[in-house]
């Protein structure tokens, strides 16, 4: 298993993602019944119970453009206008359990995003294509890690990294195992002991041999980058 580190960008007045990452589109719930036309929902059969309802399955498949190793029919999927009222009048709905929070009163729509947990929510930022997120990170200033983003690799989680912090006194280094098993936010003044620990680990490194430096070097120059946009936005940042 690894280590990874990252930055709290939504904290940051610079991130280009920021506005879409708050911006909640939808949430998952439980009931999704109780929320009438702001329930999506699905509809859907397998192939075989496909073929009772439509007849020649033949024309069916290629009407619809169907695939021949589709085992399932969605009703979304279906090319055909008719075939399409068919089954949505034929075929039972199926709730995803997500809520459409542009289909609720403001009072609903904070009383689900309040009692929703981050994993529960899908934000504008997740109906992004990668390619767009990918464009998004390589022009955004905050993006640390050589323009791939702000999450970046801290090391093996039996890497010795930590253990070499400790022994120089580097606190903030030393400290990221206990911090990924306590998930602990660190805050921009733990950034400002971490900055001063970036010049004693290099040192460091170089007193461990060349292995070190070609196995850590990496790593605690991502440290330093962290630690510069922490300070410099005024943003925790985490390791897990």
């Amino acid at each position: 298993m690894g280590i990874s580190m990252a930055i709290y960008e939504i904290e940051c007045k610079n991130a280009l993602c920021a506005s879409r990452k708050k911006s909640i589109l939808k949430v998952l719930v439980k009931e999704p019944s109780l929320y009438g036309d702001a329930s999506e929902y699905s509809v859907f059969l397998p192939m075989e119970e496909a073929g009772e309802m439509f007849g020649n399955m033949d024309d069916f498949i290629k009407r619809n453009k169907i695939k021949d190793d589709v085992c399932t029919i969605y009703l979304d999927r279906l090319k055909d206008e008719n075939d399409r009222k068919i089954m949505e009048r034929s075929v039972e709905r199926t709730y995803t359990g997500w809520i459409d929070l542009s289909k609720v009163d403001d009072g609903t729509k904070k009383e689900l995003i309040s009692g929703s947990a981050p994993e529960d929510t899908q934000t504008e930022w997740d109906m992004v294509s990668f390619d767009e997120m990918n464009e998004t990170c390589a022009e955004c200033k905050l993006s640390w890690d050589k323009g791939r983003g702000c999450i970046g690799s801290f090391g093996p989680d039996n890497g010795t990294l930590p253990d070499i912090a400790a022994r120089y006194g580097c606190e903030i280094t030393a400290s990221v195992p206990d911090g990924v098993s306590k998930k602990r936010r660190y805050t921009p003044d733990d950034a400002k002991v971490l900055r001063e620990e970036i010049t004693v680990l290099r040192n460091a490194l170089e007193k461990e041999g060349k292995q070190a430096v070609r196995r850590y070097g990496g790593p605690v120059d991502r440290l330093e980058a962290v630690a510069k946009i922490s300070m410099e936005e005024g943003c925790g940042f985490r390791f897990f």
